[in-house]
């Protein structure tokens, strides 16, 4: 799969990030797991985080959505 994006001005980049990018909560809920299950993905390289803070990492939602459906699959 490859995603493209053009994003030209400030109202895109906001767009585009509140569109395509989740918070560890928010991956939690879409996959349905638990917190310490989300950094178990992480540490084993199964999912990545764009960016990564002591409290927070963010993900792109196309990342988490190709990671439940791999879950869904099993």
């Amino acid at each position: 799969m490859s995603d493209s994006f053009h994003i030209t001005n400030r109202e895109q980049l906001i767009e585009f990030l509140a569109s395509e990018v989740v918070t560890t909560s928010d991956a939690i809920e879409m996959l349905g797991v638990s917190r310490q299950y989300v950094n178990k993905l992480v540490n084993t390289g199964k999912i990545n985080p764009i960016r990564e803070s002591p409290k927070e990492k963010l993900f792109l939602k196309s990342d988490i959505l190709a990671r439940k459906e791999k879950m869904e699959k099993k």
